[in-house]
């Protein structure tokens, strides 16, 4: 092991809170000149022995690390009292699950790191206390002493490799250091203190451990690094790890450097709304993207018309492209939804039936005969043009040849009078205009044709419409 007594040098680490709740994230300084280490002749822990066992969330404690530990639980704080008032040791073992609120041996690993406890402090609700990894062990057995978990613990070693001047080795060994330097600079840490930490470790094993420490990776990662007693192969695991992350360090600074010639001047909120855009892009979860193809296919279910597709088509395309923080884009994908609102080729069957028309009118109003007349009147018509184009179809139909030019239709004469009186062309719609005053029953007399032609009412209200072209 190497003696870190004579180095002084200090760590930067970050408080991961093991078991309080309280959040007591602080950011430390531990000078390893202050932090108690073990030599490797009689203060040495014997090959096996009986140690208090402290449960760790969310973290793993390496060898030769000093680590920060805030504890709370019962049985923690009896693990940690028990230790010292003995010989200040014990074995972190990480738990399988971090929600675990009272783990049992059946939720924490089997591979653990014995620590000594190098520095304690009492704080309202637990402990503070920094403990400093000496040697990996392997629980042979966990034991219930009541307050606390005690396990019978075998010291491992790591196996070195088969020779430590080979070049491969030694390769490796130097690419895992300059990468755990890049991965820091990426991190914005200054690099006196990387160099400084990273000078401190003189073999592969306490450089692995070290990097592995402070290199963000999930719990069963880090555990891996751990039972990996290897040291070659340790390095050829972190390797990995750390190029994955520098991997990633840089495509975030793509997409900020993407984004930033994208917005230019932009406001820093929209800045940072876009980032997020692209992030999401870069992971295949873009929740915007889902709408738009949810909206996709409610309009591509619809029959439009040919005019109306290659519009909306468009449009789809122009919201695809733009932010959705944009102005324009609530204006596109509100027109895209009313399109996908309104009933396409959906109609309803007239009925044109004058005698009950002419019920529901005077059920409904008092007076206004010559409004009644005139609504009556349009549909007689509608009803007349109607039978006609029944008969005509009809006809069309029995003698499966197509009529004479003379027969088409009716004649210009005639046109010009179904016009006049409100006859309505099968291609387009006819619009009835009421004028008048408030309540003089414009909207009532319109409720009434609905009914009696068997129609659905709508209201819409055209207050405030106005043309700025």
């Amino acid at each position: 092991m190497h003696d870190q007594k004579n180095t002084p040098s200090f760590t930067l680490f970050q408080t991961e809170s093991e078991d309080l709740p309280t959040g007591m994230e602080e950011v430390h300084i531990a000078w390893e000149d202050d932090v108690e280490t073990e030599d490797d002749s009689e203060e040495s822990l014997e090959e096996r022995a009986r140690l208090p066992v402290l449960p760790l969330r969310g973290t793993v404690v390496f060898p030769s690390v000093a680590a920060p530990i805030a504890a709370g639980r019962e049985k923690t704080l009896a693990a940690i009292e028990h230790a010292l008032q003995g010989s200040k040791r014990l074995i972190a073992v990480s738990q399988m699950d971090a929600e675990t609120e009272d783990p049992t041996p059946d939720d924490l690993f089997r591979i653990g790191t014995i620590c000594r406890i190098a520095q304690m402090q009492r704080v309202p609700g637990g402990i503070q206390l920094v403990v400093q990894g000496t040697g990996r062990g392997a629980v042979l057995e966990f034991t219930e002493r009541g307050e606390f978990v005690e396990a019978v613990v075998r010291r491992m070693h790591d196996m070195p490799p088969l020779d430590d001047e080979a070049s491969a080795y030694t390769a490796l060994h130097k690419e895992v250091r300059e990468r755990a330097a890049q991965l820091s600079r990426l991190r914005g840490v200054p690099k006196e203190i990387v160099d400084h930490l990273l000078g401190g470790a003189t073999s592969g094993g306490e450089l692995a451990d070290l990097v592995a420490f402070y290199t963000e990776l999930e719990v069963p990662e880090k555990q891996d690094l751990l039972e990996t007693l290897s040291v070659e192969d340790r390095l050829r695991k972190l390797l990995l790890h750390l190029q994955r992350q520098i991997g990633v360090l840089e495509a975030q600074a793509q997409i900020r450097s993407k984004v930033q010639e994208e917005l230019g001047e932009r406001q820093r909120e929209v800045f940072l709304r876009e980032q997020m855009k692209a992030i999401r892009s870069e992971l295949g979860d873009d929740a915007d993207q889902e709408e738009v193809q949810e909206l996709r296919e409610r309009l591509e279910a619809l029959d439009l018309p040919e005019e109306a597709r290659t519009e909306v088509d468009r449009e789809l395309r122009r919201l695809e492209r733009i932010p959705r923080e944009a102005a324009e884009s609530q204006v596109i994908r509100t027109f895209l939804e009313t399109v996908a609102d309104l009933p396409w080729n959906k109609r309803t069957e007239d009925r044109l039936d004058l005698k009950r028309a002419e019920e529901i009118l005077e059920r409904d109003h008092y007076g206004l005969s010559d409004v009644k007349d005139r609504v009556l009147d349009f549909l007689a018509v509608r009803s007349l043009q109607e039978r006609r184009s029944d008969a005509a179809a009809e006809e069309k139909s029995e003698e499966d040849v197509s009529p004479d030019s003379e027969e088409q239709g009716e004649t210009e004469s005639e046109k010009d009078e179904d016009r006049r009186r409100g006859q309505m062309d099968d291609r387009t719609g006819q619009t009835v205009l009421f004028v008048g005053p408030p309540g003089t029953g414009k909207t009532s007399i319109a409720k009434s044709i609905a009914d009696a032609m068997g129609r659905k009412y709508v209201r819409v209200s055209l207050g405030g419409a106005r043309d700025e072209a």
